[in-house]
This record gives C-alpha cells, structure tokens and sequence, in this order.
C-alpha cells in the first residue's frame, strides 16, 4: 500500500522533468541530398572531374570505334581473307580489345575514386558549417537522415544558404 501511494507521484515527477528537458531541447535537420545537389562546391567539382577525364575518355572512345571497325572488317572481309591474315588480324583485334577492356576499367576506378575525393571534401564542408549552425543557434542535435522530419526543424535552407556564401576552398 505504502510503496503505491510513493511510486505514483514518484512517476509523476520524473515525467514531468524528462518532457521540461525534452521542451528545452533544440533539434534540428538537414537534408543531404539536397544540398550536395543544391551546393555549388558539388557542381565545381563535378566540372573540374569532367575536365580532367574528358582527355581520357576520348581516347577510350577514339579506340571503341577503332576496334569496331576491325570487328566489322573481319566480319565482312575475314571469310575471303587467307587464314594468315586473318589470324594476325583476329590477334590484333584481341590485343586491342585487352587493352581497351584496361584502359575502360583503370577509367573507371580513377574517376570513381575522384567523385569520392571530392564527395568526402564536399561532406567535410558541409559537417563544418552545419556545426558552425549548431554552435551560434543553440542546438543540440541535428540529423542528416530521418524518415520523417517536420520543415520547423529543417535547417537545409541555412545550410546551402552558408555554402553559396562560403569562400571557395
């Protein structure tokens, strides 16, 4: 009967305590992709990758349309050819293809690792001058992801906001 009567109040209390602290609590969310899709830095950077492959990748497809010609010319011509040349042909054909398979592939991984150079100094950035926020209004916590997240507490706009005006680095 006594432990009734001390618990009830006692649970009241604490209530009433943990919804005052909740009450005090700033929260605050942004939206990822939005601002890697809204941040200039990620537009410079997706040219400045651009310009740096765009040499790389016309040689990639200056030999595709190399070794399509030779597949096409031993289609057409490699029946009348003599067995010779048309074996010399086929190796060619077969080092260029290894070769470009390579190139494609070191192409591939290269500018891969770039996109992810530029993305991670992107979200560097952006975790700077999200803290930056944090720190002069006050929150307390600030997610980047959430299923759901009311547009009170979303802070992109702040976010890309800071980005458009932050100097180029």
């Amino acid at each position: 009967m006594f432990s009734k009567r001390f618990l009830i109040p006692v649970a009241l209390s604490l209530m009433t305590v943990t919804s005052v602290v909740y009450a005090e609590s700033r929260i605050g969310f942004v939206n990822s992709q939005r601002v890697m899709n809204e941040a200039p830095q990620a537009a410079k950077a997706k040219k400045r990758i651009e310009k740096d492959f765009e040499k790389r990748d016309a040689d990639l497809q200056k030999i595709a349309k190399q070794l399509k010609e030779m597949q096409e010319a031993l289609e057409k011509g490699g029946v009348a050819m003599a067995e010779p040349d048309r074996r010399v042909k086929e190796r060619e054909f077969g080092e260029l293809n290894r070769d470009f398979q390579r190139k494609q592939r070191e192409f591939r991984e290269d500018l891969s690792q770039r996109q992810n150079e530029e993305t991670a100094a992107i979200f560097d950035r952006v975790n700077k001058i999200i803290k930056q926020i944090a720190d002069a209004e006050k929150y307390d916590i600030i997610f980047q992801e959430a299923v759901y997240a009311s547009p009170r507490i979303d802070i992109t706009d702040k976010v890309i906001k800071a980005l458009v005006e932050a100097p180029a680095k």
